[in-house]
C-alpha cells in the first residue's frame, strides 16, 4: 500500500521488520525483490508522486568552486522513482577490471568481484527495462552487424562493447502498481528521515527520526534499516546523525563523505574518415525486443594494466553545437531552442559557451538553409522521442562527410580530498547543508591524455582516416562540464576494514549490526560506467542477503527475524 505521512496519526510510531529509506531506483528494486519474502516492510520516500519545489529545496547546498561541480540540488530528483524520474537510461554492467585493486590506481579495489555481482546483472537489466544481458555486438545479435569504422584495427581499443538504453524506465511510473498491491510493502511518502538514532550501546539503529514538511513527526523502529538516497544524500544522514558518534555514524576513521568520484566527460577533436559514409557506422543497433544498442570504443583491460590507466570509452560524436560553421540546421535547432532543454543536459550539450549575435544569426540561417533536413529532424525527436514508449536515446546527426569529434567518458580515479562535508546552514528541517569539494587528479588527466594518443596513433596506422586535436586543451575540455551528471559515487565505500572504507561487502556499515547502504556511494571506484545499472544489481545482491538472515532456529517452529524472535 502507499500512504503519505501527513496522513498518520501524530507522534505514533511505526515498526517494520526491514525499513528502506528512500524510493528512487535502488529503493524500489529492494521493495519489489523483496515482495511475498515474508517480511514487513516500510519504503520511505522524501517526496510526492510528482516534483514539488519545496521537497527540492532540501537538497539545496554549497559547491566550493561552482566551475567544477553544479548546485547540489540539481541532477536529483526528491520525489517516488528518485532520479530515475530523469535520467537518460544509459546502462551498462562494470568490467571485470574495475573490481581488481590496480597498483597504478590508489584506493582501487572491491571486497567482491565482478562473478559476485554477476548472478544479480540480468534481472537489474530486466527492472531497468534495457533488455537482455548481452554487451558485446556478439552476444546480443544473432546475425552479424556493419563494423563501427570500417578497416579500423586496434591493439588497444576494441569496438565491440555496447551500451544499451532503457525506456528510459521512470521506476516510480513503472512499478507504483506493484507496491500498491504488496501486501507486506507499506510506502510511506512525504517522509523524511532526519536522524538515524542509535541505541546506547552504539553498535545498533534503534529508531529513525521522521520529519514532513507540515510539521508532522514520528518514529520508526525496524530490525534492520537500507539507506538507499542517493551518494550526496547517504553521506549527508550519516555525517548528521551524531548523537551517539559525534563525527557521524560510520565515521569513526574520517571517510564518510570522501574519495567522491564522478566520470570525466568531455568532447573534443576532429576525427576524419576515409570513404564513403556508408563505411562509419556512428548509430543504434537496435535488438529484437526494441532496445537500443549503441557501441562504444573502449580502452581494452590489458592495455589499462600495462600502462598504467583507469578505464575509459569514447563514442563518435558530432561537431560542437555551439559553432554554426558546422552548418548543420538540426544542431543549429537545438542551440536555439536551448532555454526549452532541461538542464542536465543542456549543460552536457553546450557547457558555458558564450555565443554572440552573429553567431546566433548564423545559427538561424543554418536552420533556414537546411531546413528540409532540419524538418526531417524535429519529426524524428517528436515521433521517436517525445510520443515513443520507448524513447531514440540521444541526438545524433549522421555526416556525410565521415566527420565526427570523439565523445568521452572516463574513469575518475578516487581521492580522499574529493568530499562532502556538513555546513553551517540547516534546511527547513534542521538537517546540515552539504558541503560540495569535488577534485580530479593528475590521474584522471593522464587516462585521457594518453587514450586520445593512443586513438589517434591507431586511426592513422590502420591508414582509415586521421584524428586531429589540441593536446593542450584536453584537461580543459575533460573539465568542461564539472563533474558529470548525477554520478555521485563512492562516498561510503565498501571495503573488508573500516579502516579502508565505511560498508562491509554486503554493505553493512562496519561496526552497526543493522544499518546497510545501498547506491553508488559504496563504490569504491567508479569505472567507466554509468551507475544505475550495478547500483540496482547490488541492492538485489542486497535483497538477498537480508532474505537469507531470516532464519529459523534449530528445534524451534518460530521463524528469527534478524537475530529477534518474530
Amino acid at each position: 500500500m502507499i500512504l503519505d505521512a501527513d496522513d498518520l496519526p501524530p507522534g505514533q510510531p511505526l515498526t517494520a521488520d526491514l525499513c528502506l529509506v528512500g524510493a528512487g531506483a535502488v529503493g524500489i528494486a529492494l521493495a519489489l525483490d523483496l515482495i511475498g519474502s515474508g517480511l514487513s516492510v516500510i519504503l520511505l520516500e522524501s517526496g510526492g508522486f510528482d516534483r514539488e519545489e519545496e521537497s527540492q529545496a532540501l537538497y539545496r547546498g554549497d559547491v566550493v568552486d561552482p566551475r567544477r561541480h553544479s548546485p547540489p540540488d540539481r541532477y536529483r530528483e526528491r520525489r517516488f522513482g528518485g532520479s530515475s524520474t530523469t535520467w537518460g537510461g544509459r546502462a551498462m554492467p562494470l568490467d571485470p577490471i574495475d573490481f581488481e585493486a590496480r597498483p597504478y590506481l590508489a584506493h582501487s579495489g572491491w571486497p567482491i568481484g565482478y562473478d559476485d555481482l554477476a548472478p544479480f546483472y540480468p534481472r537489474a537489466n530486466r527492472l531497468c527495462e534495457a533488455g537482455a544481458f548481452a554487451y558485446t555486438i556478439e552476444t546480443a545479435f544473432d546475425s552479424p552487424r556493419r563494423p563501427m569504422i570500417s578497416g579500423f584495427s586496434s591493439p588497444h581499443f576494441t569496438t565491440n562493447t555496447l551500451e544499451r538504453f532503457s525506456c528510459p524506465t521512470d521506476f516510480g511510473r513503472r512499478y507504483r502498481h506493484k507496491l500498491e498491491a504488496a501486501a507486506n510493502v507499506r510506502v510511506i511518502l512525504h517522509a523524511n528521515v532526519v536522524e538515524i538514532e542509535l541505541a546506547a550501546d552504539a553498535e545498533r539503529v534503534k529508531s529513525l527520526a521522521v520529519r514532513t514538511l507540515k510539521g508532522g513527526a514520528f518514529d520508526i523502529s525496524a530490525g534492520q534499516v537500507v539507506l538507499a538516497t542517493g551518494g550526496l544524500e547517504t553521506a549527508r544522514l550519516l555525517l548528521a546523525s551524531r548523537s551517539r558518534q559525534p563525527a557521524g555514524i560510520g565515521n569513526g576513521h574520517d571517510l564518510v563523505g570522501r574519495h567522491y568520484m564522478c566520470h570525466l566527460a568531455g568532447t573534443i577533436g576532429r576525427l576524419k574518415i576515409d570513404g564513403p559514409p556508408g563505411c562509419v557506422w556512428n548509430g543504434y543497433d537496435i535488438a529484437d525486443d526494441g532496445t537500443y544498442c549503441r557501441r562504444r570504443i573502449a580502452l581494452r583491460p590489458d592495455v589499462q594494466r600495462q600502462l598504467g590507466l583507469g578505464n575509459v570509452v569514447a563514442r563518435l560524436h558530432h561537431p560542437r553545437i555551439t559553432d554554426p560553421r558546422h552548418h548543420n540546421g538540426a544542431l543549429s535547432l537545438l542551440y536555439l531552442a536551448r532555454a526549452f532543454i532541461p538542464y542536465e543536459y543542456g549543460k552536457r550539450l553546450y557547457g558555458d559557451d558564450a555565443v554572440g549575435l552573429t553567431d546566433q544569426l548564423s545559427h538561424l540561417a543554418n536552420v533556414v538553409t537546411d531546413l528540409p533536413a532540419t524538418v526531417g529532424f524535429m519529426l524524428h525527436l517528436l515521433r521517436d522521442r517525445r510520443l515513443a514508449e520507448r524513447k531514440f536515446p540521444s541526438i545524433l546527426i549522421r555526416s556525410r562527410a565521415n566527420l565526427f569529434s570523439l565523445d568521452f567518458h572516463a574513469e575518475q580515479q578516487p581521492d580522499p580530498a574529493s568530499r562532502v562535508t556538513l555546513g553551517s546552514e540547516t534546511d527547513v528541517l534542521g538537517l546540515p547543508r552539504l558541503v560540495v569539494d569535488w577534485r580530479y587528479g593528475q590521474g584522471d588527466v593522464d587516462t585521457v591524455t594518453r587514450s586520445l594518443a593512443l586513438f589517434a596513433e591507431d586511426i592513422a596506422a590502420s591508414g582509415v582516416g586521421r584524428f586531429e586535436y589540441d593536446s593542450t586543451q584536453v584537461e580543459a575540455e575533460m573539465i568542461r562540464y564539472g563533474a558529470y551528471g548525477g554520478h555521485h559515487i563512492g562516498l561510503a565505500r565498501m571495503s573488508d576494514s573500516p579502516r579502508q572504507g565505511v560498508v562491509d561487502r554486503d554493505g553493512r556499515v562496519h561496526g552497526i549490526a543493522n544499518l546497510y547502504l545501498a547506491g553508488s556511494a559504496v563504490f569504491p571506484t567508479s569505472s567507466q560506467a554509468n551507475p544505475t545499472l550495478t547500483a540496482v544489481a547490488l541492492g538485489l545482491r542486497l535483497a538477498r542477503h537480508l532474505r537469507d538472515r531470516t532464519t529459523v532456529p534449530i528445534g524451534s517452529t518460530a521463524p528469527v527475524l534478524f537475530g529477534v524472535p518474530a
